[in-house]
Order: structure tokens, then sequence, then C-alpha cells
């Protein structure tokens, strides 16, 4: 397996949940509910989901860039 592509997984399924959160946030707020949290906190937690992913994937890309760096010896 190389480098990163499991942080990626990772963070794509973040962002899954993030959407979701998304979601739930945008229903409890049409619908009036009060689940667990209210809208703002689902909107909230589903921002910070998302940023979590959005780090993890970055540091997946640097770890498979860092990877495919080829260092050349000095003669």
């Amino acid at each position: 397996m190389e480098p990163g592509v499991k942080r990626t997984t990772i963070a794509r399924i973040t962002e899954g949940f993030a959407f979701f959160c998304g979601v739930i946030g945008l229903l409890a707020g049409i619908t009036d509910h009060m689940w667990k949290l209210s809208p703002l906190g689902w909107f909230s937690g589903g921002a910070l989901l998302s940023l979590i992913g959005l780090f993890v994937l970055v540091d997946g890309a640097v770890s498979f860039g860092k990877s495919r760096i080829i260092v050349v010896p000095k003669h």
C-alpha cells in the first residue's frame, strides 16, 4: 500500500460523516426539532469534521508526495 492511501480513505469517510451531520442539521432546522443538538450544533459538528478531514487529506497528500521524491546521491 502506498503512503497516504490510508489517510485519504479516512479523510473521505470523515467528509461523508461531515456531510451527514450537515444534512441532519438542515433537517433539524427545517422541522424545528432538537435531535440531541440544535441545528447550529449539528452544523458546527459537521464543519469541525470537515476541517479534520481536510487536514488528514492534506497530510496524506504531503506524505504521498514525499514518498515520490527521488534522492540522488552525491558523488
